[in-house]
């Protein structure tokens, strides 16, 4: 059956989320599906920051660490951000960055497990995140082993102390059942670190629930946090106690301003932050949050899921003839927020929908990417990139744009 762009128009009239659209800045003539990249600017964001350089820096300076509540901002961005993740008070906060914070966390990991030998992790995850692993497992004497995502749960051994992988595929956006595999995993007496860095904001979580151990997650994504935003860190209330990251800072330590010689571990999530945070940074993403005011995950998730079966409907309808074949799950129990295509000019049409203003990314070597991000995506912007991809390969348009070398484009 074919899809009208007035029946779209009429899914947003009737979407429980459409007044949060109202939070964003969004540039008019762009339709913006590149937030699994990095997230549209939320409004409440840029007075917040104007309040944090001119009065809490500007003016007040250093006395800010106190008074405009500097110090205490990692953990209160992550008591806010723990609802969104399904975890509890007292076991998110807010610090570093994605890589270093997995860096902490499967140190941490194999350190609970000192009999193990090896580090079970994702083939095919973000390259940054195994290259964690690689660097992990020389660090520690360790043999990494690379296995399918799919395949993590049946792999695990009793020589695993730890498995890493991400919830959600930044390339297919397949989605795995994280109850599932961590049961597998703790099965076998071992430990999993999740990344969120596509399912944060996103998708509906329950670290707490699932019986996650530990996670990382991106602030700059679905979170909308800025470019560079500082990752979330989830520990387990149960794990931390024994919790013994590699990088001991101040920050983490339990009274900082003594200034010790010896190191003494800050209890709770505390003993996860290392040096000086990025306030300004930090600062941004807590405000950012405001978006998520009054809006539960699981409208998000099923919004995400409805705007992501209506782009592969759209393509197959539109775009199926000219050879773009779908490399994301279409079970959207088993799928993130994002879809990707693949076609052999990928690099070209990506270049040239957005000298268009539809904004989505390349993955070599023939992937395009399309994230819908649900506080600020609507069903008709579904309809109309579909609708201009079918112009840009039904007329070859791409072949009208300078070469460039083949890259990253987002």
């Amino acid at each position: 059956m074919t899809i009208a762009r007035e029946a779209c128009l009429a899914q947003d009239r009737d979407d429980p989320l459409a007044f949060a659209r109202e939070r964003f800045e969004l540039p008019p003539g762009v339709i913006y599906l590149d937030g699994n990249s990095l997230g549209a600017l939320p409004k409440s964001v840029q007075p917040r920051m104007e309040d944090a350089i001119r009065r809490e820096w500007g003016r007040d300076l250093i006395a800010s660490w106190n008074t405009a509540g500097w110090y205490t901002a990692p953990g209160r961005a992550g008591e806010r951000l723990a609802r969104l993740l399904g975890a509890k008070p007292g076991e998110v906060t807010i610090t570093d960055s994605i890589s270093v914070n997995l860096f902490k966390l499967l140190v941490a990991a194999a350190r609970m497990r000192p009999d193990r030998r090896e580090i079970l992790a994702e083939a095919g995850n973000f390259p940054s995140d195994n290259h964690i692993v690689e660097s992990v497992a020389r660090l520690l004497g360790l043999e990494p082993r690379f296995v399918p995502a799919g395949e993590i749960a049946s792999a695990v051994t009793r020589d695993t102390a730890v498995a890493t992988l991400s919830h959600v595929n930044y390339r297919t956006a397949e989605m795995q059942d994280m109850a599932a595999v961590t049961a597998a995993i703790h099965a076998a007496g071992a430990l999993v670190v999740w990344d969120l860095a596509h399912s944060s904001g996103a998708v509906e979580l329950d670290l707490d629930g699932s019986g996650a151990d530990f996670a990382v997650g991106c602030g700059y994504k679905y979170l909308n946090g800025g470019p560079g935003s500082p990752s979330h860190v989830f520990v387990a209330e149960r794990h931390q106690a024994a919790f013994d990251q590699p990088l001991q800072g101040w920050f983490g330590h339990a009274d900082p301003f003594r200034f010790e010689d010896g190191f003494a571990k800050a209890p709770g999530i505390r003993a996860a932050l290392c040096s000086t945070p990025p306030i300004l940074s930090l600062l941004a993403f807590e405000a950012a949050l405001d978006a998520f005011d009054g809006i539960a995950m699981r409208d998000v998730a099923a919004k995400g899921r409805a705007l992501c079966d209506l782009f592969i409907a759209l393509a197959d309808e539109k775009l199926a003839r000219f050879g773009v074949t779908l490399a994301t799950p279409r079970d959207g129990s088993r799928r993130g927020n994002h879809v990707s295509l693949r076609h052999p000019e990928a690099f070209g049409i990506v270049r040239a929908l957005i000298a268009r203003g539809i904004v989505g990314d390349f993955r070599a070597p023939d992937a395009m990417r399309f994230g819908f991000a649900p506080l600020y995506i609507r069903f008709v912007d579904i309809f109309d990139a579909v609708a201009a991809m079918e112009e840009v390969i039904a007329t070859g348009a791409w072949r009208e744009l300078a070469p460039v070398e083949a890259g990253a484009v987002t």
